[in-house]
């Protein structure tokens, strides 16, 4: 299992990415969590197989229908823990 620690910024809050980012996440098999941060960044922790991994990445630049990503910055990790699904979390 790997993992990945993505910081999206743009226009990403208020069009529903995270909802659109949770969707596509299961979709893919992947577990973590994603949110919103107070500076208008969103921030994304998944797991799983690596090449689902990199599809949630290419989602991720494309982003919903009314979203404009200008910036990933993408940090691959070891996982620290475990997560049972794909959970949308509170504002960090």
């Amino acid at each position: 299992m790997k993992q990945v620690y993505l910081l999206i910024s743009g226009f990403v809050q208020g069009v529903g990415y995270r909802e659109f980012v949770k969707r596509q996440a299961r979709k893919l098999g992947l577990t973590g969590w994603v949110r919103n941060l107070s500076d208008n960044r969103v921030e994304v922790l998944a797991q799983g197989q690596e090449n689902s991994l990199k599809k949630l990445i290419s989602i991720c630049e494309k982003g919903p229908f009314f979203s404009d990503v200008k910036n990933i910055a993408i940090e691959w990790q070891e996982p620290q823990e475990q997560f049972e699904s794909f959970e949308k979390r509170p504002t960090g």
